[in-house]
């Protein structure tokens, strides 16, 4: 059965199946990049580091490239509508949403400039070297490094706020919104 826009189902409308793919493998590789990061950002210089910030390096062009097919994704396929909720609550979900796409792009993207201005070049899965997007530049990498540090912090605090709201929605509110993203069945198929 193909990808319908949204899976109806007794319970409502959810999510397409690509969409919550995309969604919960986007979450992963961000928790596992964040915490390589924050584990390497300790460790002595070593090969051992180097081979973790090329993982964290990987993991961030992947969820770049992942975010732009989920951004392509959202626009040919419309979501389901949002649930009932507070105004002030409706507009702090989509400001989040965008918030979470921006940084989903700004990170990477930061990192990549930081390797490039540190003049260590970015080799994806240690088979196809990215291009340098600026030159080296000592001082340009110290701020960079900075942004990507404090826009990965707060990735991290939104991402923990749209799961507290996700879990609010589920276990107060008692709605829809976090069993859409969820559900995997196409409607009619046993659970």
């Amino acid at each position: 059965m193909p990808d319908s826009s949204t899976i109806s189902s007794p319970d409502g409308p959810a999510y397409t199946r690509t969409a919550v793919a995309l969604h919960w493998l986007i979450a992963a590789l961000i928790a596992v990049g964040f915490a390589i990061g924050l584990v390497v950002s300790d460790l002595p210089f070593s090969p051992q580091k180097l081979r973790w910030v090329a993982y964290h390096k990987w993991i961030g062009v992947t969820v770049f490239v992942l975010a732009a097919v989920r951004l392509l994704w959202r626009l040919t396929h419309r979501p389901p509508p949002w649930v009932a909720m507070p105004a002030w609550q409706l507009v702090a979900a989509k400001f989040s949403h965008a918030l979470l796409y921006t940084l989903m792009f700004v990170l990477p993207l930061l990192g990549w400039l930081f390797s490039s201005a540190a003049g260590v070049p970015v080799v994806y899965l240690g088979l196809v070297r990215l291009p340098d997007l600026v030159a080296k530049n000592k001082a340009l990498a110290d701020s960079l490094i900075e942004m990507h540090v404090n826009c990965a912090w707060l990735l991290c605090g939104i991402v923990a706020v749209h799961a507290a709201a996700a879990l609010k929605h589920h276990f107060l509110d008692r709605d829809d919104t976090l069993r859409r993203m969820l559900r995997w069945t196409a409607p009619g198929a046993p659970r």
